[in-house]
């Protein structure tokens, strides 16, 4: 496995339109913004489990734009019913990318329960999803980005990646007034 999750979003980065509504957690969250600060970046750090199910929501309030969900696995095994909630809403709008490290890396990186066990990747395709894939080196998943995102929703991507260069968790951020205004502005804009 050689995919870090800093070379993943690097490559999200030109796919992602202005209109675009990204939702991300934790340490995603933390690198996506230093890689990509954006108004309509929405901070959901502090909702474990919830990125999903927050994603959901504006994919269905927004029709018109699409919602990239950037979930941590951790996050994800704390509501995996939020993936038979997004295929059943039917969202076309709605692209699930998994950042799998197999750990809770922003709580001490400690391991997952059935870490070398949970396929995230079939739990989306039982759950109904559209279509999912997994993907654990760089130029794989640079090459299908074009097909997942040429696709109609609900589609999700497991990353299994390692953890690439650190950025700074700016907590003071993302729980600020702040962070919240400068999204609902962009959102109604």
């Amino acid at each position: 496995m050689t995919l870090r999750r800093d070379h993943a979003l690097q490559a999200l980065i030109p796919h992602v339109r202005d209109e675009d509504i990204v939702v991300a957690v934790y340490q995603s969250n933390f690198d996506w913004m230093a890689l990509n600060p954006r108004p309509l970046n929405y901070v959901a750090v502090g909702a474990m489990g919830q990125a999903s199910s927050h994603g959901l929501g504006l994919a269905l309030a927004n029709p018109d734009r699409r919602v990239f969900v950037f979930d941590g696995d951790g996050s994800l095994l704390m509501n995996l019913g939020s993936l038979v909630t997004v295929a059943g809403a039917g969202v076309t709008n709605f692209y699930h990318f998994l950042f799998a490290n197999r750990v809770y890396e922003v709580n001490g990186s400690h391991p997952l329960p059935g870490a070398d066990a949970v396929d995230f990747t079939g739990f989306a395709r039982s759950a109904g999803y559209a279509e999912s894939r997994s993907f654990d080196e760089l130029e794989a998943f640079q090459h299908g980005l074009p097909d997942i995102l040429s696709a109609p929703g609900p589609q999700f991507s497991c990353l299994e990646i390692i953890a690439g260069n650190p950025y700074p968790r700016d907590y003071a951020y993302i729980h600020s007034a702040e962070a919240r205004e400068t999204f609902r502005r962009a959102l109604n804009s």
